[in-house]
């Protein structure tokens, strides 16, 4: 297990910020953290991250009490923060090398690193600029370089996309899936939950302090999917459709709205392939079919009563 959190407790003044949350993070995952603002997913990270000293509760990373392994821990982690955290008189060169001198890296294993993460993040060809020149995904990109060069096992990011163009973020959900693929463990904080249900392995949902669902993308929906919902738009339409749809397995209801037909099937019913059999033999043409799914942002929104943006 490379992260481990029991019971972990943090107040501040009367306020709850985190309430005996337990939490499990396996080695090889991406896992995403969410929660609207104020739900204690950024003071669970700072806690990990030991920015925040907690309250009750123990944390351990790579099996180590963080209490009492601090220093051993955090040369482990890597951390990208939602705030740019690079220094703007430093050439990109020279803040990659100074995050890896604060790891412990000297000389030409230095060298070689601050090379290699500048390459992964695509900055190789502008090393010698300073950030100032930069645009604010390149910026993000630099942040990432700081936090890999000296090849963490744990990787933190919190809000990486934020305010950055689409190539931009497109690299950078690249970049996490590679990370992982090349051996780190990724802890994934986002308010965009297509990027979550595009890397994340595991999701967590974080809401008042409280772990209130936990699981993969599908796992989520499932937990608030009873019917599936298929809408047929039909260039003619016969009451001979209703009857063919209403017969088969699974369906629980079919509705006609002028040429518009809509079918309520049991979960998991897997008889689209009938319903359209069905259609083809009222002799009604199909001009389209939308099937409607559950949504990480569906479940987000019925879970907490708020979007994830709030």
């Amino acid at each position: 297990m490379i992260l481990e959190i029991r019971n972990l407790i943090k107040r501040y003044g009367d306020t709850l910020a985190v309430d005996n949350v337990n939490l499990q993070i396996k080695e090889g995952e991406i896992y995403g953290l969410l929660g609207p603002n104020g739900a204690g997913k950024t003071t669970t990270i700072n806690a990990i991250t030991g920015i925040t000293k907690i309250d009750g509760g123990e944390i351990f990373v790579f099996g180590k009490n963080f209490s009492t392994h601090e220093y051993e821990v955090k040369k482990e982690i890597g951390i990208v923060p939602q705030d740019i955290a690079v220094f703007e008189d430093l050439t990109a060169w020279e803040n990659v090398t100074f995050f890896g001198k604060l790891y412990g890296l000297r000389d030409g294993l230095l060298k070689e690193r601050v090379e290699e993460a500048l390459n992964f993040t695509g900055l190789w060809d502008r090393r010698k600029d300073f950030p100032k020149k930069y645009s604010g995904g390149m910026k993000r990109r630099l942040n990432i370089a700081c936090a890999i060069v000296h090849h963490p096992g744990l990787i933190i990011m919190d809000e990486p996309t934020v305010g950055i163009d689409p190539q931009s973020r497109k690299h950078i959900l690249q970049s996490v899936k590679e990370l992982n693929r090349m051996g780190s463990t990724v802890i994934y904080t986002s308010h965009y939950m297509e990027e979550v249900e595009e890397v994340c392995t595991q999701i967590t949902i974080m809401d008042h302090g409280r772990i209130i669902a936990s699981g993969t993308s599908d796992d989520l929906k499932s937990l608030i999917s009873f019917e599936e919902k298929v809408d047929i738009d039909l260039a003619n339409v016969n009451f001979t459709v209703l009857d063919n749809i209403k017969k088969l397995s699974g369906v629980k209801d079919a509705i006609i709205d002028g040429n518009k037909v809509t079918v309520l099937s049991h979960k998991n019913s897997k008889n689209l392939s009938s319903i359209i059999d069905a259609v083809s033999a009222a002799e009604c043409e199909i001009i389209s079919l939308n099937i409607d799914k559950p949504t990480l942002e569906g479940v987000f929104l019925t879970l907490t009563g708020r979007k994830l943006r709030d």
